[in-house]
């Protein structure tokens, strides 16, 4: 009994981990506009969404949490392809839950300074759907590479941070073609 128990949980896990993260926002959808405080190289600003587009594409990228294994390689990988994204004429924009205190260090150590963080409050948690259902407080792992128009160009929504990076980057690089 016990045996069929444990394996009946381990399938369970296997099919929530399956299906990876869900993002609402299709492409074509409005990216909600929002304001919040953010940290670059350690030093706290303001960041509303609707300036940043003004320069060009946002990949706006929400992560669980800071300093945990996956999102601080992830962070990595965003700063050692920072240049490729600037080239392409897009602003990369780390997101998650935590208090902004907590991400002044990490825009400093896993961001190496070369691109914002920002705290996502319950309402653009709300607004981009990226509650991590299984642990509340938390978000999930999706980016989204959002247009100068405000529309959503791209979603990628999957918790393995492994793809994000590549497939945000070949998204704009997409979008600066046209």
């Amino acid at each position: 009994m016990m045996k069929s128990v444990k394996i009946a949980l381990a399938l369970a896990a296997v099919a929530v981990g399956a299906q990876g993260a869900v993002a609402a926002l299709a492409v074509g959808a409005k990216a909600p506009d929002f304001t919040t405080r953010g940290a670059l190289a350690g030093k706290t600003f303001t960041l509303t969404l609707s300036h940043q587009l003004k320069r060009g594409p946002v990949v706006l990228y929400f992560f669980p949490k800071a300093f945990t294994p996956g999102c601080s390689a992830e962070a990595r990988e965003f700063a050692e392809h920072i240049e490729d994204f600037k080239k392409a004429g897009a602003t990369v924009i780390g997101m998650s839950a935590d208090p902004v205190d907590d991400l002044v260090a990490f825009s400093t150590k896993e961001c190496a300074g070369k691109f914002a963080v920002a705290s996502a409050g319950p309402n653009i948690v709300s607004g981009y759907d990226v509650a991590l259902k299984m642990r509340p407080g938390m978000t999930d792992r999706t980016s989204y590479v959002i247009a100068p128009t405000g529309r959503i160009a791209f979603v990628h929504s999957e918790m393995n941070y492994a793809g994000h990076v590549k497939s945000t980057l070949a998204a704009v690089e997409a979008m600066k073609q046209k």
